[in-house]
């Protein structure tokens, strides 16, 4: 099955989260073709949750996993630390009081 681009990804995942309501803006935009994804969700508290893809081994799934949780400043940081990692790096802010980022969707895997 071919991949989809990135930038295809992103724009689809911004659209999915609009018509949800719920504010999400580009922060860094990382390579169209094949730039990695990180999502922060802020929960507008002062808190925020970092997200990032990865592959299961096992069962050959690509899934979000949580990379990091805590202050929102702290997690800034640690986007910048991958961000000086991997120049390609694409990172979506999302804001929901909620706690909503529809990433355990079907489709946005």
């Amino acid at each position: 099955m071919p991949r989809l681009t990135t930038r295809f990804w992103v724009d689809a995942y911004l659209a999915r989260l609009s018509l949800q309501g719920i504010p999400a803006f580009v922060v860094a935009h990382g390579d169209d073709t094949g730039g990695a994804v990180l999502v922060k969700l802020s929960t507008l508290d002062g808190q925020a949750v970092v997200f990032q893809r990865s592959f299961d081994l096992m069962s050959g799934e690509r899934r979000w996993v949580e990379l990091a949780r805590g202050a929102e400043p702290d997690m800034d940081e640690v986007i910048n630390r991958q961000r000086g990692f991997d120049p390609d790096l694409w990172v979506i802010e999302v804001e929901d009081r909620h706690g909503r980022h529809l990433l355990d969707e079907e489709g946005l895997a």
